[in-house]
């Protein structure tokens, strides 16, 4: 048996196809919304398993890695989030490509991998995952003129919208699905020109409008955090706001809190000083938190621990400031 393991944002499915367009393979594919990331618990333990893992935290499947390796199955993983265990997990049948520096993501490593063949795939990647300097530099390495740039960005901020929900339903499309119409495309241009993608460019739209108008519900020192409402948009644009936000590039930091229907909090956090502040070293704080220096995230905050939350975000990004509420 063999498993295509990926993240259902633009960062998963951009690397995947790349690979196989490199290697076409007719596999079974594991998938999910942006922050279903356990996804290795889902896949069976066998000797003759292959398996490949995609822009999935190593740490938050470390258990099911050993429990698939135990069983005889090889994996290669392809990642860019911080992985605290990967030295523990060495085997000779895991072949680890991970790099977490801040202007990484995992299609960017595919990328080099590949030698930059599919290399417009993973410009709408970096886009996706707000690298818009790695993009553009990516973009112009292939004589991209601006028109170009801006599709491939759209594209990818998109493509990242699109994973973005408490379940499957919360989206316009299944990330599998997403994944199967991209890749009848070699290159994007062609999948640009679908309905399907432009009905998902007019969801994305729809839903970014109603953020016109949002204030923050704290803010000190510039950083802000902005509660979004339990309602499907919310779940779906929620990505949309914290990266905007961050697009500011203005040293400041930013916090997305979105009450999911089981009565907790899922949290995006945004780091505007990544290396002397990290995203992932406050979500890390929490139970269920962690990712990035530059964007980190906690799945399930309770909701008794919001404030807590919040008073944390305060004294580790803006610690000498006075606290202020906005409504």
């Amino acid at each position: 048996m063999a498993y295509d393991v990926f993240n259902g944002d633009a960062d998963g499915i951009c690397a995947l196809h790349m690979l196989r367009l490199h290697a076409p393979a007719r596999r079974t594919l594991v998938t999910g919304v942006k922050r279903d990331i356990e996804l290795l618990r889902r896949v069976p333990a066998g000797p003759d398993l292959d398996v490949l893992v995609l822009d999935i935290s190593l740490d938050a499947n470390a258990g099911e890695l050993r429990r698939l390796l135990d069983g005889g199955a090889r994996l290669t993983w392809f990642d860019h989030h911080m992985a605290a265990c990967a030295q523990a997990q060495r085997h000779p049948h895991l072949s680890l490509h991970c790099d977490t520096a801040p202007d990484v993501c995992t299609s960017i490593l595919v990328d080099r991998h590949l030698g930059g063949r599919y290399r417009p795939w993973a410009v709408t990647a970096a886009f996706g995952d707000n690298l818009d300097r790695p993009a553009c530099a990516l973009a112009r390495s292939l004589g991209l003129d601006e028109a170009g740039t801006n599709a491939l960005r759209q594209l990818g901020q998109a493509l990242n919208y699109n994973a973005y929900g408490e379940c499957e339903a919360d989206l316009h499309i299944a990330p599998a699905n997403l994944y199967r119409a991209i890749s009848g495309h070699e290159t994007p241009d062609g999948f640009l020109r679908t309905a399907l993608y432009r009905d998902l460019l007019d969801g994305y739209r729809s839903d970014c409008a109603r953020l016109q108008g949002l204030l923050p519900h704290w803010q000190r020192d510039g950083n802000a955090v902005y509660v979004l409402p339990s309602a499907p948009w919310a779940r779906r644009v929620n990505g949309v706001l914290a990266n905007r936000l961050a697009a500011r590039q203005d040293g400041a930091a930013f916090a997305v809190v979105l009450a999911s229907s089981d009565g907790t909090y899922l949290i995006s956090v945004r780091s505007g000083q990544p290396e002397a502040r990290s995203a992932c070293g406050l979500c890390g704080e929490f139970p269920g938190g962690g990712g990035r220096k530059a964007a980190a995230g906690i799945n399930r905050l309770p909701a008794d621990q919001l404030e807590r939350f919040i008073d944390r975000f305060g004294t580790y990004f803006a610690p000498d400031a006075p606290r202020s509420h906005a409504s």
